[in-house]
């Protein structure tokens, strides 16, 4: 039989700045090799080196080799809604620059939340599901259902096209840490970003994970407003 949980173990693994922005770099879901994730950290090469061994050996941070390069990943989504769970309560950064209070509202209309869309858009997009009746109001933590997938914009966004069955829910409340408000995890989750991103209504934005709204997604999630 286990004992309680050991949270100081991922707590100090968390709590130094440089894996700390390492783990919110890697939240976007993608692989980044040591090198992008050092110049991100503000480290050197072998001090990142030394970062991102505990963090694998942590169980928070995954690794892979590609020819001379590794490839580092958060170990899963309970990884990333740790980090969104402190920032939600980790006072704000201030803002310094223009090109950081434009990052900031970048990211405060959309991004990537591991696999699954966050910000202003996300929120935009689960209202306009709730209100047409395809989707089961959202709580954050908790799971949900889609209720219909006939609906004009649930049909534009393929919802039948999400697997019903399977281990992770399909729809799960995540409390958006920018809004306060939950938008939509789960396999649903995953599905709508990928449908953005394939659709072309939104792009991947170079050195960080915020997503910008394309001028062929524009007229459509400008709609949901």
């Amino acid at each position: 039989m286990d004992g309680d949980a050991d949270v100081a173990t991922p707590a100090r693994l968390m709590g130094e700045p440089a894996r700390a922005a390492m783990l919110v770099a890697l939240l976007d879901g993608r692989s980044l090799p040591a090198s992008e994730l050092a110049a991100i950290a503000g480290v050197k090469a072998p001090t990142a080196s030394a970062h991102l061994a505990q963090l694998v050996a942590g169980g928070l941070v995954t690794d892979r080799r590609l020819g001379r390069h590794r490839y580092f990943t958060l170990a899963g989504p309970e990884v990333a809604d740790a980090v969104e769970a402190l920032q939600r309560i980790a006072p704000r950064q201030a803002v310094r620059s223009y090109r950081q209070s434009a990052a900031a509202e970048r990211l405060a209309e959309a991004r990537s939340c591991y696999d699954h869309l966050a910000g202003r858009t996300a929120l935009r997009l689960a209202d306009a599901l709730v209100a047409e009746g395809s989707l089961s109001p959202l709580e954050a933590g908790n799971t949900g259902r889609i209720l219909d997938v006939e609906g004009a914009l649930a049909a534009t966004l393929h919802l039948r096209a999400v697997d019903p069955d399977g281990r992770r829910p399909a729809v799960r409340g995540c409390l958006d840490w920018t809004e306060r408000r939950p938008h939509i995890a789960g396999r649903l989750g995953a599905h709508l970003l990928d449908t953005l991103l394939a659709e072309g209504w939104v792009s991947r934005v170079a050195g960080d994970r915020s997503l910008r709204i394309t001028d062929e997604g524009r007229p459509a999630l400008v709609a949901l407003r």
